[in-house]
């Protein structure tokens, strides 16, 4: 059951956690070690976890001497190949101090669009959460063409968290909360609280600045939405503030579900 406000995460049965490449890549690579330790916190109250993680492009970069995000589909295919594996043995490296056994999921639009195959990672992703695994989540860029792509993994967790029905979505950035500007501008006034109702038009939403990710501000706010409009709420707020977030203090911007 949906949880009515951001104080009753720490109590949340079933958390969906996403945080985005520009959190965990390049400088920010060491932010891994304080998420994985906030996950685990949480794993250990009780809460089931399910992590959707972007970065396996950006992951790959260094490691195939890449400087910039490329164009061409094949390259960001085998980006994606390269990184992904890397990515993955990060995770489980910091969550075995934890005791904690991380599973990877990878999907395509494909496998949340058929009935069967909907059902199938639904199964999945429970029977995950049964063993205590937690699930690691992310788009199959090694074989998603663009036709055939969530957009960004904002839209990608909103999607998980329909699918396996989960009590809150945790939307991590490297922004730490909504404002009713752009928060580098003067008198910026950050939004503690939307009501699904709400109408956000009038403000100014930016787009990712940053050379790794896919989405930005108004990803998020569509991605929230969807969530919202499936009656989950939805937390967005900075990765560093990640244990405070799910600990329940006032943190970012909480995005109330539809009733």
């Amino acid at each position: 059951m949906a949880i009515a406000d951001q104080r009753e995460l720490p109590v949340a049965k079933r958390i969906v956690v996403k945080v985005g490449s520009s959190s965990i890549s390049a400088e920010r690579a060491s932010q891994i070690t304080q998420l994985v330790s906030a996950l685990a916190a949480a794993h250990a109250r009780g809460s089931e976890i399910v992590l959707v993680s972007s970065g396996a492009i950006a992951t790959g970069m260094p490691l195939l001497n890449l400087e910039s995000k490329p164009d061409d589909l094949a390259t960001s295919q085998a980006l994606a190949s390269v990184g992904q594996s890397r990515l993955i043995a990060r995770y489980q490296l910091e969550l075995e101090g934890f005791q904690i056994v991380a599973g990877q999921v990878l999907f395509t639009t494909a496998d949340l669009e058929g009935t069967e195959t909907k059902a199938n990672a639904q199964a999945a992703i429970n029977r995950l959460l049964e063993l205590k695994v937690l699930p690691i989540v992310n788009e199959n860029d090694t074989v998603a063409t663009q036709e055939i792509r969530f957009g960004d993994n904002d839209n990608l967790a909103a999607q998980v968290a329909i699918l396996v029905n989960a009590d809150a979505l945790v939307l991590l950035s490297d922004i730490d909360a909504l404002y009713d500007r752009p928060p580098n501008q003067s008198g910026a006034q950050r939004i503690e609280w939307v009501t699904f109702q709400d109408d956000l038009s009038g403000i100014q939403i930016g787009d990712t600045s940053t050379g790794y990710g896919t989405g930005g501000a108004r990803t998020k706010v569509t991605a929230a939405k969807l969530a919202n409009s499936h009656g989950i709420p939805v937390l967005l707020t900075d990765t560093k503030l990640v244990e405070q977030a799910l600990s329940g203090e006032n943190v970012g911007t909480w995005f109330e579900a539809k009733d």
